[in-house]
């Protein structure tokens, strides 16, 4: 709650993280006014396997900003400015018309594709893959995630197989699209 000693403008932290999503307002001098924290549901379906529910997640964080605002005693419109982190390459795929998830989020821990990274690797080689992407080819890699998707997800094997579906990590509902 706000008192005499703090003041706006407001400062709002957002932290999706691999277990929880937290919301932190801070005031003008960087001190914390108020917090609020929702765990998320781990979901392993088989053995190296790390899902997440891409709508409770979703839902997670506008409910934890909403608290935090609310315990500080000040509306949205007192935010100024917002920062948001994310849990690395925690990917998921999203119809483009409606903007709903075509499955869930597979985490950034998760080791589905390692049996493809190991053949990209012999395949294109990882020189190549760096050169051309800028990143390694880990498991962890976001650009093999959606092959991941396709391939060993049940929910998207059953979505519409035309030009709908898009990759993109968890900011894709903070942008408003």
């Amino acid at each position: 709650m706000t008192d005499a000693h703090t003041a706006g403008p407001f400062i709002a932290a957002i932290d999706q993280g691999t277990t929880s999503s937290r919301c932190i307002v801070f005031d003008r001098d960087g001190r914390i006014v108020s917090v609020d924290q929702k765990e998320h549901e781990q979901i392993f379906p088989k053995p190296g396997w790390v899902e997440h529910d891409a709508t409770e997640i979703w839902t997670n964080v506008q409910e934890v900003v909403a608290a935090a605002i609310d315990k500080a005693g000040i509306t949205r419109d007192d935010i100024k400015a917002i920062g948001i982190t994310n849990q690395r390459e925690t990917t998921v795929l999203w119809d483009r018309n409606t903007g709903e998830p075509v499955h869930n989020a597979i985490v950034w821990q998760d080791t589905r594709t390692d049996a493809l990274c190991r053949e990209l690797g012999r395949n294109v080689g990882q020189d190549r893959f760096r050169r051309e992407t800028g990143l390694p080819s880990p498991p962890t890699s976001p650009a093999r995630r959606p092959a991941g998707c396709s391939t060993t997800s049940t929910a998207s094997r059953s979505a519409p197989r035309r030009a709908t579906s898009c990759s993109a990590p968890w900011t894709h509902g903070s942008s408003g699209t």
